[in-house]
């Protein structure tokens, strides 16, 4: 079943903020509760981004996909899974539904609505980092979405989970997440000015993952004819 734009673009809406939510939200009970010690931070962080990705591709896969993601919305769409239309409306409500659950972060936390960040996330080995993450991310998905389509949220969710910890960026991974943690400054943050660099890595590792690797290893095998 096909469902209409309007319903599919809400689940993006509503997956992405609360994506964005869980992200902020956990970041700054991680360390309030952490006691200074950021490993813990960021392992409360990890945990809680890692479980709302699970449950809310669950959720909402086979209403809209699930993206809550540009990169992955940009994918689909290169591949003419998605149209240019779609696409393009899916990219804006994600966008705004990071940005607006940045600011129920805040106010479950008694924070101002909106804060720019000024956590520095610069230099090419973070950058580096987030073309890495993306591109596995994308890899992880279409891999599973061709061949094990029921393991997609367990999937999704345990890869950010260990890529928090084995990238040098903290595996951002996500245009929307990255412009709404620009706007937070708290423990996810990031500053404003590293941002654009850390989305064009993210474009382009999920653009190499796209066309790349996912066409050679996952396109259909063509049949011989038959004799």
């Amino acid at each position: 079943m096909k469902y209409r734009l309007r319903a599919r673009t809400t689940a993006e809406f509503i997956g992405t903020t609360f994506l964005v939510a869980a992200v902020v939200g956990s970041g700054v009970m991680g360390e309030k509760l952490s006691g200074g010690n950021v490993a813990l931070a960021l392992l409360a962080n990890t945990i809680a981004t890692g479980a709302a990705l699970v449950a809310l591709i669950a959720a909402f896969a086979d209403v809209s996909g699930a993206h809550f993601n540009p990169v992955v919305t940009l994918a689909d769409a290169i591949e003419r899974r998605l149209s240019l239309l779609d696409a393009t409306a899916y990219i804006v409500v994600q966008v705004v539904g990071g940005i607006v659950g940045a600011v129920i972060a805040h106010a479950m936390f008694g924070l101002p609505v909106i804060s720019l960040s000024s956590h520095p996330r610069h230099g090419w080995p973070l950058v580096f980092s987030e073309f890495v993450a993306t591109f596995g991310l994308l890899s992880v998905i279409r891999g599973c979405s061709r061949l094990r389509r029921s393991m997609v949220p367990v999937a999704v969710g345990s890869y950010i989970t260990a890529a928090y910890w084995f990238t040098a960026s903290t595996s951002f991974a996500n245009p929307a997440v990255t412009i709404a943690r620009s706007l937070t400054n708290t423990f996810s943050g990031i500053r404003p000015a590293d941002a654009p660099l850390f989305i064009a890595a993210q474009l382009l590792g999920g653009l190499a993952a796209s066309v790349l690797l996912t066409r050679r290893i996952f396109a259909p095998t063509p049949t011989s004819p038959p004799a």
